[in-house]
């Protein structure tokens, strides 16, 4: 926890840490407006620099967004909780289901931005693809989520393997990518997360309409047939203030 010289926290801390206990007993509810800075200012006797800190905490968290002209307010979009393991079992995809299935309840996801071509992969999934130089089928997505964009999706996929499939057309069909390949006679059989965050570029920032100051997180995911040939590399971009990552798995 950072301090000042005195070793105490910061008082730009102190207000955010009162504000978000507000947020999180219900008191301040989804889509209630914040104090500003001059009602900041006054209750805690800072100046207005503090103030503002405080209120930047808050909307990094992603626990707020700021409205134009208007005031900051507490965010009404609920996290998804994204389930990184049963997503991913073939008894989910081989089923004819998404794997979004297992996260979304009775929530609202739609794609509506779906891109499919043949192209260069990107350096990383051209090294893990293991075709560098090589052409590679590209599906870039968007998923909208109650509404709200939530997640840049880009899978890489060999193109002597997909070539003439389902895989190069915009719709998939039920099961999607994985259910697919395992028609083609390479169905994943393993799977590979790396999970990194950072700030988000200006082109994902718009994409995904992020309020400033909200970073993103980043998976790179690699699915393995048999005799570990990768047969696809897929690239996600997500809005970090959107989702609870959750990884359940026996000792």
């Amino acid at each position: 926890m950072a301090t000042d010289a005195t070793g105490r926290e910061p008082k730009y801390q102190r207000i955010a840490k009162a504000l978000k206990a507000e947020i999180q007993s219900g008191a301040l509810e989804p889509g209630a407006r914040l104090p500003g800075e001059n009602d900041l200012m006054s209750q805690y006797g800072v100046a207005r620099m503090t103030a503002r800190q405080a209120l930047g905490v808050l909307q990094s968290e992603g626990l707020t967004e700021a409205r134009k002209g208007v005031g900051v307010f507490v965010r009404a979009f609920q996290p998804l909780r994204r389930r990184g393991i049963p997503r991913l079992v073939r008894d989910q995809w081989g089923s004819g289901r998404s794997v979004w299935d297992t996260d979304l309840g009775d929530r609202d996801l739609v794609v509506d931005q779906v891109e499919v071509g043949e192209g260069a992969a990107s350096e990383n999934a051209a090294r893990v693809l293991g075709l560098e130089g090589a052409r590679v089928w590209i599906r870039n997505r968007r998923f909208v989520l109650d509404g709200k964009p939530v997640l840049l999706s880009t899978s890489y996929l060999p193109a002597s393997l997909v070539e003439g499939s389902a895989i190069t057309e915009p719709d998939t069909g039920p099961g999607g990518i994985y259910a697919r390949l395992a028609e083609l006679g390479h169905g994943p059989v393993h799977f590979r997360e790396e999970v990194r965050s950072r700030m988000p570029l200006p082109e994902e920032a718009a994409k995904l309409r992020l309020p400033a100051g909200t970073p993103v997180m980043l998976i790179c995911r690699t699915a393995f047939a048999e005799e570990g040939r990768v047969v696809e590399v897929n690239e996600m971009v997500l809005d970090a203030a959107a989702y609870v990552l959750e990884y359940d798995f026996d000792a």
